[in-house]
């Protein structure tokens, strides 16, 4: 930012070149007016459909899909046609997260399509095109998330991520409104489609903003109509769809079927009564996800007992285990190398390796064979100058071995101990949860999405609840999220209550008390004493907000010359924050409201400060009290 606050002029540089930790600054030019903490009331959010059809799409770490319902038959959930293509064994209801862009960058396909095409490349063409997969979790794992960030695609070129989102989405929307056409005989309006994106509900704040603006860029919706897309969570939608379901539709672990005098059509919600509490734990490819909701009848709303908590400890960390062990077996230089110079014979590898993932129980005897592709044989003899076979020989890896057949045979306890590390952190995070006091009495504990059909992880989790409440597994486990998402898009004020992750506040300047403030934080501005620094607190970490709750706070130019009032938004992670210096705090958004050419009679001018929380994202706003100018803000936490 070039130009300087007029409050801070002279005194030191604006702090934006490096917002975390905020630098002191004497930054902004606002000071509260008393009396300043205001809390709103929730406004009512008008849930009243004005869209004919709610399309959601579920774009996960390993698979996406998406599904929609009519408003008018809210109840009938369609999931879209099956996928050209799959795989044996697994359910293509989804299809693959994999994208190819050609060799100048243009999209070609997604998901099973893209994945044949590279496939059937030779190699020697392959090497140009733009291959990637498992990318979504780069928005979970890069710590300055920005328009800017690159992904890097199989061939090791560098695309931006922005693109192969937007270019998903683009694809998403393309599919959805051609299957919407056919079933209404005629051209499907974009317009009348509200759309839902989910992501996962440990996500922080950058990633979901990420997130829309690749729907911006996709044409998904447009920037001037930002309300047409919602950003759902992925366990709340869970959780949404799971207090919907009859006991037919799912599996209750280590429980019979028809109990506590319910019949199987019987929906679980019918079992839940005011005040049940229950858990959320979905189970993804790139990230776990845990909340705890608490149902309020007589509309059976949710509200959130504890802020949603998890990690980046889905199944395809499991492929990474693979990926390690095949690195001390055939040794890291020559898979990295394979991976570069034969990037489809590596997909295929990592295929054969998922459909054997999927039958890896606790009991199982037999072992387990993954198929070597033939240029993976090929290519090794060359590299080393030896076979595949003496090298499983000469590496020590005891529980695997080669079979004559071109297959790698995998004893079950070698398998079985590629899960441990994964969910021994699922488990380890199930228990510091349930450690928590906001998080007792625990009726159900739902299991969804991909990773929870995995008996390994089911019965990890059954031995450590050891009875303290059922495990509900639905059928339909992979599609939970995607059937949540689409009634959330329906109705999205059924969640009447959520945790704020972040404490969140703007940055003020107080007037200075000998004894209370610093004395580094001093600052003499035209005679005035003026503690700098001050973060005024909205809302606080973990705190409870309703839906569409508001936050109003009154501030004044701290110069009544000032011509444009900059307020800027600080976030932390930390309950008690008292100056935006502290470290954790971070700058997230600015408000710019321009207050030359009006004049105000007022001796002090009104600046009306307006937070809005509750929601999956926050809105701010500041008003100019004298003039009524206002000016609104999504809190941008990308560009600092």
């Amino acid at each position: 930012m070039t130009e300087k606050d007029p409050v801070t002029d002279n005194i030191r540089t604006d702090p934006m070149a490096n917002p975390s930790p905020a630098k002191s600054t004497g930054d902004p030019g606002i000071t509260p007016l008393s009396p300043s903490h205001t809390q709103n009331e929730a406004d009512q959010v008008d849930s009243t459909p004005s869209f004919v059809v709610v399309v959601a799409i579920d774009f996960g770490t390993t698979s996406s899909g998406y599904a929609y319902a009519f408003t008018k038959e809210p109840e009938c959930i369609h999931t879209m046609r099956r996928w050209e293509g799959g795989d044996p064994g697994v359910s293509n209801q989804k299809t693959p997260t994999t994208i190819l862009l050609t060799p100048d960058r243009k999209f070609h396909s997604f998901g099973y399509a893209a994945r044949d095409f590279y496939h059937d490349l030779d190699p020697s063409e392959s090497k140009h095109w733009l291959y990637l997969e498992k990318f979504k979790m780069k928005l979970h794992t890069t710590a300055n998330l920005s328009i800017d960030t690159d992904l890097h695609a199989a061939n090791g070129k560098r695309v931006k991520a922005l693109d192969i989102f937007a270019y998903a989405l683009a694809f998403f929307k393309e599919q959805a409104l051609k299957e919407l056409s056919d079933q209404t005989g005629g051209d499907f309006d974009n317009n009348d489609v509200r759309w839902v994106i989910t992501v996962p509900a440990i996500w922080k704040m950058p990633a979901k903003q990420f997130m829309r603006e690749a729907a911006y860029k996709s044409g998904l919706v447009c920037r001037e109509n930002p309300e047409q897309l919602i950003i759902a969570l992925e366990p709340e939608a869970a959780s949404i769809y799971c207090r919907k379901l009859r006991l037919h539709q799912m599996v209750d672990l280590g429980t019979p079927t028809n109990q506590n005098g319910l019949s199987p059509t019987d929906n679980v919600g019918s079992g839940m009564n005011q005040g049940d509490r229950y858990v959320v734990v979905d189970c993804g490819g790139g990230t776990v996800d845990l909340t705890v909701h608490q149902i309020r009848l007589p509309e059976g709303h949710l509200k959130e007992l504890y802020k949603a908590s998890g990690g980046p400890y889905g199944s395809i960390g499991i492929d990474y285990e693979f990926e390690k062990l095949l690195c001390r077996i055939f040794g890291q230089d020559f898979i990295d190398q394979f991976k570069i110079k034969r990037p489809a014979a590596w997909v295929d590898l990592m295929i054969a390796f998922e459909s054997r993932k999927r039958a890896a129980a606790p009991d199982r005897s037999n072992p387990l064979n993954i198929n070597l592709p033939f240029s993976f044989i090929d290519y090794y003899k060359k590299f080393r100058g030896h076979s595949v076979e003496h090298a499983l020989r000469k590496s020590n890896v005891d529980f695997v071995k080669w079979s004559s057949q071109g297959m790698l045979r995998m004893n079950p306890d070698a398998m079985n101990s590629l899960f441990k590390a994964t969910i021994d952190h699922i488990i380890q995070h199930l228990n510091e949860l349930f450690d928590k006091p906001e998080v007792n009495n625990i009726k159900f504990l739902f299991l969804v999405g991909g990773f929870a059909e995995s008996p390994l992880l089911q019965h990890a989790v059954h031995n450590m609840l050891q009875g303290r409440s059922r495990i509900i597994i639905p059928h339909d486990v992979g599609l939970t999220i995607l059937k949540g998402a689409v009634l959330f898009g329906l109705d999205p004020s059924v969640i009447k209550v959520r945790r704020s992750p972040l404490t969140y506040g703007v940055g003020v300047l107080n007037r200075f008390v000998e004894g209370k403030h610093p004395l580094e934080k001093l600052l003499v501005k035209d005679g005035t004493r003026w503690c700098t620094d001050v973060f005024d607190t909205f809302i606080a970490a973990d705190q409870s907000v309703a839906l569409g709750e508001s936050v109003k706070r009154s501030y004044t130019p701290a110069k009544p010359s000032q011509q444009v009032i900059v307020i800027h938004v600080y976030c932390s992670e930390k309950e008690g924050v008292a100056f935006i210096s502290e470290p954790g705090v971070r700058k997230c958004g600015t408000l710019r409201l321009d207050v030359s050419g009006t004049e105000s009679a007022a001796p002090r001018r009104e600046i009306q400060t307006l937070m809005q929380f509750g929601d999956t994202e926050i809105r701010a706003m500041a008003m100019d009290v004298s003039t009524g100018r206002t000016v609104k803000a999504s809190i941008d936490f990308l560009s600092h």
